[in-house]
């Protein structure tokens, strides 16, 4: 039985690295625009740790990692977002 190794992403924020299943995944898809934890194109991760989610530079990092301008309503979608996710610590490697 061949075992597959994690998929491994980088947080934007906190700059560790952490299995995928345990990010919050944006993509900016060029027909149905900004994304949480689904389609393809350009994505950006970010952790689930307050500490990240509340990153006071969170809204710059996320603009460049998606090469795009976000709307001031994202970011109120962001935040509810956020507080559907558990706060349970990650262990970056």
């Amino acid at each position: 039985m061949i075992r597959q190794t994690p998929v491994m992403r980088i947080c934007i924020s906190c700059r560790k690295t952490y299995d995928r299943k345990h990010l919050i995944k944006i993509t900016k898809d060029q027909k149905q625009g900004l994304i949480f934890q689904e389609g393809m194109g350009r994505s950006a991760y970010i952790c689930k740790s307050k500490k990240c989610c509340t990153d006071s530079k969170i809204k710059k990092k996320l603009q460049k990692a998606l090469k795009t301008s976000l709307e001031p309503e994202f970011f109120n979608i962001f935040e509810k977002e956020i507080t559907n996710y558990n706060d349970y610590p990650n262990k970056g490697i």
